[in-house]
């Protein structure tokens, strides 16, 4: 009998990603022969050839936001024949056109937008997991018994590599991830963090800020604050954030996708939650510590404070987290 070929149309973010390994893992538990490829941006690359239950990824060559009905009919087109089923992650009408254009037989995805005729499996998504990423990914499937937790591979040349580079030893450090691309209502302040790197570095651990370009501001503020934490912020690539989380003794993060990386890699991880709530997109890991104001204003879901304060981050003071990080990894004085 054939191997049983499936496409995914993965989402466009990295904490998404590394939760739709949750699909993945469970396709391959209901039919361990099976091949995967998932539709994916590039810079999603690192993040797939991390899970061993990807083949390949397939380029999305279209922008956020843009429709490029052409693009897509060209892509689903060039797929034709070779696949038997498709699972369709986003939850757009347009995300839904590469598999119908690919003729693929049993298309899957939830009644959002407008899909009727694009998907011919669409199961209403209960409003009770709605914001539930991970569970959402997972009941797609179809399959029944717990949902697995991502599990990301490390690469540990490349660690060793990064070691060597930046003066670094697995569980000498400790990685704080400032940034949050969703938005600001995300991101805990960075005199917080700085706070707690000063901390840190008193008690003789040394400090790594990782994160995309887009936190270097961010990763600057701290380091101005804290003189002797490592920026790294901008200057590694994701494949080099996911092998280095695997080796620090605890994570400190925002709600964001490398919080998802560091619980994946198996990293003691505390998760500062403003405007989003850990009852939807938590560090899947039974290392985790989650800490919240729990106003009576959040979880907002908002990219900016609504009501100008953001005071459900700005009052949540650096030894709640500290705490948190001593429970969390044995993080000791």
């Amino acid at each position: 009998m054939a191997r049983r070929q499936i496409l995914v149309i993965g989402p466009r973010w990295v904490g998404d990603m590394v939760m739709a390994q949750c699909l993945f893992t469970a396709l391959k538990r209901r039919d361990p022969d099976c091949d995967i490829d998932v539709v994916a941006p590039t810079w999603a690359t690192p993040l797939l050839d991390r899970m061993p239950e990807v083949r390949t990824r397939i380029d999305a060559p279209f922008r956020p936001k843009e429709f490029g009905l052409g693009v897509r009919w060209r892509l689903g087109r060039s797929l034709s024949g070779l696949y038997d089923e498709a699972y369709v992650l986003p939850g757009s009408w347009k995300s839904a056109l590469v598999p119908f254009f690919a003729r693929i037989r049993y298309r899957v995805g939830y009644r959002k937008e407008m899909r009727f005729g694009l998907l011919n499996c669409m199961p209403d998504l209960p409003k009770a997991i709605k914001r539930k990423t991970a569970e959402t990914y997972f009941r797609l499937s179809g399959v029944d018994g717990p949902r697995p937790v991502p599990k990301l591979t490390v690469d540990e040349a490349n660690r060793d590599r990064l070691f060597a580079e930046h003066g670094l030893a697995a569980g000498a450090y400790v990685a704080f991830m400032p940034g949050a691309e969703y938005g600001p209502a995300k991101r805990w302040p960075s005199r917080h963090y700085a706070a707690l790197a000063r901390e840190r570095m008193e008690k003789g651990d040394r400090v790594v800020l990782l994160g995309s370009p887009k936190d270097a501001e961010v990763g600057a503020e701290i380091v101005g604050l804290a003189p002797g934490v490592i920026d790294l912020t901008g200057k590694t690539r994701l494949e080099d954030a996911i092998d280095l989380l695997s080796a620090a003794r605890f994570a400190v993060c925002n709600d964001s996708g490398l919080m998802h990386v560091a619980a994946a890699v198996g990293t003691p991880v505390v998760a500062v939650y403003g405007s989003t709530s850990a009852e939807n997109t938590p560090p899947l890991s039974e290392r985790a510590e989650i800490v919240s104001l729990k106003l009576a204003c959040s979880p907002c879901h908002e990219k900016i404070c609504p009501l100008g304060h953001l005071d459900c981050l700005e009052k949540l003071e650096p030894p709640a987290v500290a705490a948190a990080a001593e429970r969390v990894s044995g993080a000791g004085a």
